[in-house]
């Protein structure tokens, strides 16, 4: 039933996008704002106990409705369709991007303007390549973030996996960035939403090179270039994009004040505004792939469980 759960939550999201109205996220988001202005120092044990308050909270409530629904196959279905809903972003990345996109290379100030909502990065000062650059950079990263890795986690730890992998990463775009604010009390935050994420990033890397219009590339790229960037998940994921997408990613990013000079992944020109579509149709094949494999392991795991027992018997 779970893997019947997450294949109806992924339609729906690719069907409606995030509910429009009454946002959990959100108001989670909001809940977190306050309690940060309660707890708030720059000290790394505050941040962990910041962390550990909402996110544990966000998965006991996972647990207390896996629990509750588990003897009730349909229920059971439903809730886990539901939360996978929410937590997936899987449409609204796609819209994000698109909406840059189509901006390109026409109206560049409103391709700036507009690229906002995708990255954290300074973009007013970007060309039309750096923009393009940012948005597949972007969608490659979110694909394994908002769509793969809860889909991992929700395959294997079902509502809990799904609702606290989202809290994490709500908590990590929150205070998870280095600034002077966050840089310690946003730490245990950052690094464990590098831990949930690590098996969805190395499952978005694998499927990107097998269903990427060019798998022998991005093979290499991931092998050759993934090391190179500062984010363990991030690299995997943005290598092997580049490598299929036959184009460069990494390079300079300025964050305020900060500037960031991040190592090149993969090889060919740099990214202009096509790309961005060939990005998008990439990350949709992954969306796909990703859904078939978790709903394929859920439906073989009672299989192979069954036919393991008939042999010790």
């Amino acid at each position: 039933m779970r893997g019947l759960g997450l294949l109806i939550g992924f339609a729906a999201d690719r069907a409606w996008g995030d509910p429009r109205r009454c946002h959990p996220v959100a108001g989670f988001g909001q809940v977190a704002l306050r309690l940060e202005d309660r707890m708030y120092a720059d000290d790394r044990a505050r941040g962990a106990a910041y962390t550990l308050v909402l996110v544990g909270t966000t998965t006991a409530a996972g647990v207390l409705l896996e629990r509750g629904t588990r003897r009730h196959p349909v229920t059971h279905t439903l809730a886990t369709a539901l939360a996978t809903w929410v937590v997936l972003g899987a449409r609204s990345l796609d819209r994000e991007a698109g909406a840059v996109g189509a901006h390109l290379p026409d109206d560049l100030p409103a391709a700036r303007q507009r690229l906002t909502h995708l990255v954290g990065r300074e973009t007013c000062d970007l060309d039309a390549s750096g923009v393009a650059r940012a948005v597949v950079e972007s969608v490659a990263e979110n694909t394994s973030d908002a769509v793969v890795a809860p889909l991992v986690l929700g395959a294997a730890f079902g509502i809990p996996g799904l609702l606290g992998h989202r809290a994490a990463n709500t908590l990590d775009a929150m205070v998870g960035h280095r600034s002077p604010r966050y840089e310690r009390f946003g730490w245990a935050s950052a690094r464990l939403d590098d831990l949930l994420n690590r098996p969805g990033s190395r499952t978005t890397a694998i499927l990107a090179v097998a269903l990427g219009p060019d798998p022998r590339s991005a093979l290499r790229a991931l092998r050759r270039d993934a090391a190179g960037h500062p984010s363990p998940n991030a690299g995997p994921v943005e290598a092997a994009f580049a490598g299929a997408l036959g184009i460069t990613l990494g390079g300079p990013n300025r964050y305020g004040s900060v500037l960031e000079d991040r190592a090149r992944l993969g090889d060919g020109p740099a990214p202009q505004a096509a790309d961005i579509s060939r990005a998008r149709r990439l990350a949709r094949r992954v969306d796909l792939g990703a859904v078939a494999l978790v709903t394929a392991v859920r439906w073989l795991m009672p299989v192979l469980s069954r036919a393991r027992s008939a042999h010790l018997r």
